[in-house]
């Protein structure tokens, strides 16, 4: 029977590539000098730490960011910026986690989607992905469309796919 996977991960080198990105742009920024940021990427834990001397350079350092992955190709909403930001002493810090790997509730959402859809296909939570099998590919074409149109707030990618 043919199946696919839908998954929700980010590439690391493809983030680092975009972080650095970012880095570079914003020590080449006029309205960064002589100010303190900070920006690292926790590879290992998949979380971007930010630091900046106040609160409107930090909002710029993360329109920065969004702008600059999506242009490397890493979606939006993989981010997670729903922590505010911390003062600690004269600079303010921000964590912000990147979502990598569909999480039980949101597998649970896509699983929903697909059987309100009542296309003729099973599909199963199997640890981070979500398996979709079918007897037409066809059925399979057309629950990737569904979820590519459905706003989840998390990216979706489609792999694996066998017939």
């Amino acid at each position: 029977m043919p199946s696919f996977d839908i998954a929700s991960k980010v590439d690391l080198q493809t983030l680092d590539n975009a972080i650095n990105t970012v880095k570079k742009e914003i020590e080449n920024r006029f309205d960064f000098k002589n100010s303190h940021v900070v920006i690292e990427l926790n590879k290992k834990d998949f979380i971007v730490k930010l630091e900046a001397d106040s609160d409107m350079k930090m909002q710029q350092i993360i329109d920065v960011v969004i702008s600059r992955s999506m242009k490397q190709g890493v979606d939006s909403t993989s981010f997670d910026f729903s922590k505010d930001a911390y003062p600690s002493g004269k600079v303010v810090k921000k964590e912000v986690s990147v979502k990598n790997g569909l999480k039980q509730e949101d597998a649970k959402k896509v699983v929903k989607l697909i059987k309100d859809s009542e296309i003729k296909v099973q599909a199963a939570i199997m640890d981070n992905i979500v398996r979709v099998t079918g007897k037409k590919i066809d059925d399979l074409q057309a629950v990737m469309a569904k979820c590519k149109t459905a706003s989840l707030g998390f990216p979706l990618q489609f792999e694996n796919m066998k017939s």
